[in-house]
């Protein structure tokens, strides 16, 4: 019999909990959502630090390397072969961001069947333009990675190249202007993305604030991606 009693007792407990869930209203199981994808953006914010690290280091090595004479090529060489590994540290890091990123959106489109069931007409238009508007960031950083990554690409291409005694000024000034036109896209798309992440936490108090939700929250997510202007390069090697 105390057997019974138990699984009786346990079979009650698990009611509970199913009707504890099932009486969270739409909103708060918005909110939920929107929570869990700023915490699991926690990483992407974690990395900024590293990359904007690792693009200094670099672009000092890059600062070493124009100044120093054909005479000594070693130096240019052993530094050349450092700025690569910091590009490929980077390279692991942006992985990391995007792994972030990308875990965070798929949690943030659980709202998308959610914001349906909203009833008054002001939440849900407003929970519907703070999805549009997450949307369109998270379409951003999957461009802004793209571009960070060719951009990494051609900066790789250009310490190999330094690394050649018969490099021509010609050719390793034609590689620095790519190089310089790939981060102008960066810094755009950076900017675009940043600007979205403003307007989204706005529209997530405006959110909470007409569903009469009284919500403490952190400024995030961020969206500071790191300081991509530090990385422009210079033509002024003597090769």
């Amino acid at each position: 019999m105390p057997l019974k009693k138990s699984a009786i007792f346990a079979g009650i407990i698990l009611l509970l909990v199913i009707s504890a869930c099932s009486s969270k209203s739409t909103e708060e199981k918005i909110q939920g959502h929107l929570e869990e994808a700023v915490s699991l953006e926690q990483g992407f914010e974690e990395q900024q630090s590293k990359i904007t690290d690792l693009e200094k280091e670099e672009q000092q090595l890059y600062s070493k390397i124009v100044n120093l004479g054909m005479d000594e090529m070693d130096k240019i060489k052993k530094y050349s072969k450092q700025a690569i590994e910091t590009i490929d540290q980077r390279a692991k890091e942006i992985a990391k961001e995007k792994e972030s990123i990308e875990a965070a959106s798929n949690e943030f489109s659980e709202i998308e069947e959610l914001i349906t069931d909203l009833e008054a007409d002001k939440v849900k238009k407003k929970a519907e333009n703070m999805n549009e508007v997450m949307e369109k960031r998270y379409e951003t950083y999957s461009k802004l990675n793209k571009a960070y990554q060719e951009s990494l690409k051609l900066e790789k291409e250009m310490y190999t190249m330094l690394q050649k005694e018969d490099l021509e000024q010609k050719t390793l000034t034609e590689q620095i202007n790519k190089i310089n036109d790939s981060y102008e896209k960066v810094i755009d798309l950076n900017k675009a993305f940043n600007d979205n992440t403003v307007k989204y936490n706005n529209l997530k108090k405006e959110f909470y604030s007409l569903a009469g939700m009284e919500v403490s929250y952190e400024e995030n997510p961020t969206g500071d991606k790191s300081n991509k202007e530090t990385n422009s390069k210079e033509s002024s090697t003597e090769k």
